[in-house]
């Protein structure tokens, strides 16, 4: 039996350094190429996409209005709910495999819900929610993009309320249109479309989804894992579970349509993209980075201790698991940083081993460049970590 080849933690930082466009001789011309290296960017903070980008791209200047073109001009990225239910930026030609993979499952779970919510409220039933939920991609198409109230002025039975959780600690009033509107997204009928504000803004519109051809689920399931797999193998079975959400059989089966490799890692048996277990070539030049909070990079595999020491991740991670701003030299985590309200951008070191002048001046000049291209925009992220806290205070 032929031996797996080992990869050690100090390739696989090589790799994700050169493959997640973490250094500097990587670094991409146009958000899309940022989204096709990373299969999905992020999206629940809004400020998260822009942040991301922007730390990938040779010019951080073009972030902005580059990132709005891709997203609601061009429309070649998309906004929609992905992987684990959650909100994720996608190259557009991505959104039939990410849907027909992950949507239906996640469609029916949140269905399931908010029928359950109702029914315990008292409201309308399900033959009733089944008229409303035809009726209302046809009023928000005939306004083209707009909020979550808007189509209730053409389909009054949206504007419905009940109440969620009745004499709990969370009580609160739902109206129909706002619950309604995410399972329509997980069925992939409609996407997130332009904010009303600005780019940090998180009141966004809704606007159907671009059409697109309905996949066999396990295809398209191949076809995600196999693109994740190239843009950040290797990975462990648990790493795969955890990013996709899937069941561990589903994960096993596209590894088997895909003739994913073995190889050898730290946590043990870990996979790679066919024909990609070779050495991979060093990613070369200045390999600093200040990625936002929840950046996929930093999110992207459940095993983490070969680019995080398990002892930063009290101070940089919140209760709920999410990862805050963090700095990266050489393909590791070594510290933190954070926007204060007078615009300063300021940052710490929490793991200093074999971090020299070279890698401070480096982390410096990052700062700067994302210090010029915000401008004057208030960024505050939504997972607020301990760290992060204590830099702006």
């Amino acid at each position: 039996m032929e031996a797996r080849r080992y990869i050690g933690g100090a390739e696989r930082r090589a790799r994700l350094a050169l493959r997640q466009r973490l250094a500097a001789g990587a670094r991409a011309a146009v958000p899309e190429q940022v989204a096709e290296s990373l299969v999905a960017l992020h999206g629940t903070d809004p400020a998260t996409v822009y942040l991301a980008v922007g730390a990938r791209l040779a010019d951080p200047a073009k972030t902005v209005p580059e990132t709005e073109r891709a997203l609601y001009e061009d429309r070649a990225l998309v906004r929609m709910h992905g992987m684990r239910h959650t909100v994720f930026v996608f190259p557009a030609a991505l959104t039939a495999v990410v849907h027909a993979s992950t949507g239906p499952a996640v469609a029916a779970r949140e269905r399931s819900a908010l029928l359950t919510h109702m029914a315990a409220a008292g409201a309308p039933d399900a033959a009733w929610l089944r008229e409303v939920e035809e009726s209302a991609p046809a009023a928000l198409a005939r306004r083209g993009q707009a909020t979550a109230a808007e189509p209730a002025r053409d389909e009054p039975r949206l504007r419905e309320q009940f109440v969620y959780g009745a004499g709990k600690s969370y009580e609160g009033l739902h109206t129909v249109s706002t619950r309604l509107l995410k399972v329509l997204g997980a069925e992939g009928k409609v996407v997130r479309g332009r904010p009303l504000g600005s780019w940090t803004s998180s009141r966004f519109r809704w606007a159907l989804a671009p059409e697109h051809e309905e996949l066999d689920t396990a295809a398209a399931q191949a076809e995600l894992l196999g693109r994740w797999l190239t843009a950040c193998g290797p990975a462990t079975e648990a790493d795969l579970k955890w990013w996709t959400g899937w069941r561990m059989t589903e994960v096993r089966r596209a590894l088997s349509a895909i003739g994913a490799e073995t190889v050898e890692l730290d946590e043990g048996t870990g996979f790679v993209a066919r024909g990609d277990a070779e050495p991979a070539p060093g990613p070369g030049g200045p390999r600093a980075a200040l990625l936002p909070a929840p950046d996929p990079t930093a999110m992207g595999w459940q095993h983490r201790d070969w680019y995080l020491a398990p002892e930063l991740r009290p101070q940089l991670f919140d209760r709920s698991g999410n990862v805050g701003p963090t700095v990266w030299w050489d393909g590791r985590v070594i510290g933190g940083w954070a926007r204060r309200p007078d615009g300063e951008i300021v940052w710490r070191l929490l793991d200093v081993d074999g971090v020299g002048r070279e890698a401070r001046a480096a982390v410096e000049e990052e700062a700067g460049r994302l210090r010029g291209w915000l401008g004057t925009a208030r960024i505050t992220p939504r997972f607020r970590t301990p760290l992060e806290k204590e830099l702006v205070a």
